[in-house]
Parts: structure tokens; sequence; C-alpha cells
């Protein structure tokens, strides 16, 4: 196969994975850098260029779009899409995975576990706002905020309220979540692909910060998930329409409570706590989707045929 990687930084050690995994497995990848990208928007023949020379001749797309270029980065991915290109994950299902509020309510809707979440953009009713989640302690959230960053914890209900006000007066949507107080500031990161679980970790947050980010400082650690989590993982990327998806979750007394489904989840955090290759199946999953092995031959059943006795 010849692969495209949309990545900025082909240096980041998931980008570096991917394209170790490819190579090793006997196929031409190219690391393309997403914003460099220009497109002829045709309805016989869409094209796009790259560093002057035509993008053509690919088998597969793996987008790695950084949230900040998410509209140029799904215009470039749709592109690749409009002339055949199998991508790793469609264009349609990162856009639905990339909005915070679309994704928890189709998640809602199916009777995925989540935090008590409440959604604002200008209320008046602050106070209200926060009893209607439960009451302080609360997560408050910036719908936009990536890796941890917009995200307070207000544990009580007055700081809550200033938060919120102070959030309001940015002219910013927010979310208000419960906080789960058993989940002791950790969190469960599952990396599906296909529609497989292929790996877990635990992520647990520094003292004295309940967000256990790999990219704040958290710790990441080896961990046996249940049934019920893996199938939680498994069912939130289906119904974003993910083929790769790290899905965040928390441990809670009414079972697991999807955070937040991400469609380019990083790998080394992953990779290292659970020792599992899974740039390599990432990989394999490409090779399946395109190459698919042939069902095999069934034999026609023969009854056996004696001999008449009566014709000797």
């Amino acid at each position: 196969m010849k692969i495209a990687i949309l990545a900025r930084n082909p240096n980041l050690y998931s980008h570096k994975r991917l394209v170790e995994a490819a190579r090793h497995r006997g196929h031409e990848v190219e690391i393309i850098d997403t914003l460099k990208v220009y497109m002829n928007i045709t309805s016989n023949q869409p094209t796009m260029r790259y560093s002057g020379k035509l993008l053509n001749g690919f088998d597969a797309v793996i987008p790695r779009i950084g949230a900040s270029i998410t509209f140029y980065g799904l215009a470039v991915l749709h592109q690749f899409e409009m002339m055949g290109v199998f991508p790793l994950n469609s264009s349609e299902s990162i856009a639905k995975s990339r909005d915070k509020l679309r994704c928890l309510q189709l998640l809602a809707g199916s009777g995925i576990g989540l935090p008590v979440t409440g959604f604002a953009h200008a209320t008046q009713f602050t106070d209200d706002l926060i009893q209607m989640v439960g009451g302080a302690p609360v997560v408050i959230k910036l719908l936009e905020g990536t890796q941890g960053i917009g995200v307070v914890l207000a544990e009580t209900h007055r700081s809550a309220k200033s938060m919120i006000e102070a959030f309001r007066g940015m002219d910013a949507n927010i979310l208000v979540q419960e906080y789960i107080h058993e989940a002791g500031s950790a969190d469960i990161r599952c990396l599906v692909v296909g529609e497989r679980v292929v790996a877990a970790m635990m992520r647990q947050g520094n003292d004295g910060d309940f967000r256990s980010n790999l990219h704040r400082g958290g710790q990441a650690k080896p961990i046996r998930i249940t049934p019920q989590e893996r199938q939680t993982a498994v069912r939130s990327a289906r119904l974003m329409g993910l083929n790769v998806a790290g899905v965040d979750m928390l441990r809670s007394k009414r079972g697991p409570l999807v955070l937040e489904i991400n469609s380019s989840p990083g790998l080394e955090g992953v990779e290292q706590a659970s020792n599992v290759d899974v740039a390599g199946k990432i990989i394999q999953f490409l090779e399946r989707k395109l190459h698919p092995k042939p069902s095999p031959t069934k034999t026609r059943f023969e009854p056996i045929r004696h001999d008449n006795p009566g014709s000797q």
C-alpha cells in the first residue's frame, strides 16, 4: 500500500511509530503537512497538490489533524475521500467526535454512561446550572479546550459560580459536569482499533491536580479493563463512526462514564504502559480493509452414491 499521513510534525512519537510500523510491513508511507496541501475542487477530477507536485496514487490516508486546524484538515481529508482514498477515520466521523456537545448528546441518546453534564453559553441562572448537575464540587470545561487546557475543578458553590461567570465574560461555551469522587483523579484510556480494544492504560493526575492528561504531567500505568468498560469503549467509537479512537472514561459506582472520544489519540503513553504495538495494529487494520483475505472456498457436499445391488 501507499499510505499518506496527514500531520504537521513528523517528529512526534505517534507519527514516527506509524511510519515505522508501515515500512516494517512493506508499505510506502509519506508524512504530508496538512496546511501545505492545496486543492482543485471539481466535479470530474478533484486533485490536490503539495510542494508543487500532484498528490496521487495513495491507497489510504491516516489523518492526524490537530484540533487547532480542524476546519482545513477536514477539508483536505474530504478531498482525499473524493479521490477514492480510504481514510483510517472519515472526515464525517472526526467532525462528529470533535464537536464535544454533539458527541455527548449522541452518546447519551444511545444509553452510554456519562457524568451528569450541563451546557450553557450566557445563562444568567448560574446557581440553577450548578444545582442541575448535583452541586459543587463540579468540573467546568471550555467546549473548545484540549489536553486538559480550559478544564478547572470548582470545589465550592461560590467558586463554581465565579468561574462560570468569568467564562461567560469571555463569550465562551462551557460544560459543567459532576465531579466523580470515587475516580480518585484517575481515568482510563481505551485504544479502539476496528471493533476491538487493543490496549488500555490508567492515567493518574499529579498530587493536587485532578486532571490526568499526560500532557499535564499525569502518569500512565497498565490496567486490566472490565468487559463492561471494553464494551462501552467499542460502542462509543462505533457511534462516532471512528475506526481508531481513544475513549476516555471514569470508573464510577454506576459503571464506566465516558468523558471524551479522541479521533487522533497519542500512541506514546498507551504503547509504553501496555507494551502493545498499537501502531502495528493500526496498519494491520488498513491491510484488512484494503486487502481482505478471500473467504475459504466451500467444498460442495456430494452425497455418497451406492451401487444398486439389483443392477449387478
